[in-house]
């Protein structure tokens, strides 16, 4: 096969790069798709734009600063694979350029703290509780601070919760039926350290064990996405070495967290894990997956009938091809009536740091997602990513509208244990 972009030149992820540009024949399905070209209505702001720019870049026909304005702007969402007729590989495309971008491009005074503090606290829960906390205090004075400093305290809750350490492992209640090891992530466990205790409940409940790695790491998606690649391949090689290989599956509850995992081979192209990375790869499973294969035991009937509209997180829909199986895992509760949100194959806008980077498009997407939800006239929103969950609470917040927001494992989770889901 031939490529016009210099394949030996960039490294082990060129090829990769070269195929995605190749394979795209520029038709426009992916405009509708795109988030950004929604909002924004510029054409190098939609996939088929920034392909033909990142091809430029890379055949040296545009300069790199001119084009990184519009990657940046890019959510990494990946519905415009969905929307592909072409297979364009275009996360391994974005992830790979913004990687190879990184090694030369300009940043300002200010884009590199950010960029430092975000990298150097998120994905460590101990720092970014820390940090979180003393947010909270500052808050009170975000009209002084500049720009996208004061946006960043807009993120942070008004209050923390009571942090909830994770056990080493679950047992399964009665027969065993399935052995794992679970991811127990960064953010989450900071903002919402219930969604692993329920999960932790709803796997033992219907026979599963879980190991939870002393030794894991961060997945490395944050860094991977902002193409801080040699930060992303340390957490990979991490967590390759600290999770066990005789388990059923390596499961996540967080769609970033699992979209990121499935692209360790990507990352360790051409580094000696490869090989470990792809094995690792087909053992990740997002819970909702694993439960829907493995057969959900009924959880009780609700007392009191509920409408629930569940959202799909874009790095659990568009990258890792899970859509049915929250909905089954939903459905086979008996009360519950599930409904669908309007353009909900539409990303919400949280994307990672996104929030922080891009704060103006971010928000009208937030709003917009929110307006959607409540049209639906759903009384609880479901969700399998903690990022998206931050994201429309805090939108349905803003247009004082506040509805319970809740991750699929916590609404089983309260059905087994009898308590009220509203």
């Amino acid at each position: 096969m031939q490529h016009s972009i210099p394949v030996d030149e960039i490294g082990p992820l060129g090829l990769p790069m070269a195929e995605a540009v190749q394979k795209c024949v520029h038709c426009g399905f992916c405009l509708p798709a795109c988030p950004t070209y929604q909002v924004l209505g510029e054409e190098m702001d939609s996939p088929r734009g920034r392909i033909f720019l990142m091809k430029e870049v890379l055949e040296g026909n545009v300069d790199l600063d001119e084009a990184v304005p519009y990657v940046d702007r890019c959510l990494g969402c990946v519905g415009c694979i969905t929307a592909c007729p072409s297979g364009v590989g275009y996360g391994e495309l974005i992830t790979a350029f913004r990687a190879h971008a990184e090694e030369t491009r300009s940043r300002s005074l200010l884009d590199r703290l950010l960029r430092r503090f975000v990298l150097e606290t998120l994905p460590y829960p101990g720092r970014f509780r820390f940090a979180a906390r003393m947010g909270g205090l500052t808050k009170p004075l975000k009209k002084l601070l500049p720009g996208r400093l004061g946006d960043m305290l807009d993120l942070l809750p008004d209050k923390l919760p009571k942090s909830q350490p994770l056990p080493e492992i679950v047992p399964a209640k009665g027969e065993r039926r399935a052995r794992v090891a679970m991811l127990a992530g960064c953010a989450q466990q900071v903002l919402a350290p219930d969604i692993n205790h329920a999960t932790l409940r709803v796997l033992a409940e219907n026979g599963v064990e879980t190991v939870i790695p002393r030794t894991q790491s961060c997945c490395g998606a944050l860094a991977a996405h902002t193409g801080a690649a040699w930060h992303a391949k340390q957490f990979a090689k991490q967590n390759l070495q600290a999770f066990p290989k005789d388990v059923d599956a390596i499961l996540t509850n967080a769609a970033g967290c699992g979209s990121g995992m499935h692209e360790y081979a990507l990352w360790l192209r051409g580094e000696p894990e490869q090989t470990q990375a792809e094995e690792f790869v087909g053992k990740v499973k997002d819970v909702s997956k694993f439960l829907a294969e493995l057969g959900l035991k009924t959880p009780p009937p609700l007392k009191q009938p509920v409408k629930v509209a569940y959202h799909d997180a874009c790095h659990l829909a568009h990258a890792q091809k899970v859509r049915a199986q929250p909905r089954q895992l939903l459905s086979s509760i008996e009360g519950l009536t599930l409904v669908e949100i309007p353009d909900g194959e539409i990303c919400c806008g949280s994307a990672g740091t996104y929030n922080i980077e891009q704060p103006e498009t971010a928000a009208e997407l937030g709003s917009r997602k929110a307006a959607a939800v409540l049209s639906t006239g759903a009384q609880v929103v479901a969700m399998g990513n903690i990022g998206c969950m931050t994201q429309i609470e805090s939108h349905l917040d803003r247009q004082e509208k506040p509805l319970p927001v809740l991750h699929t494992m916590q609404i089983l989770d309260r059905c087994y244990r009898g308590e009220p889901i509203v």
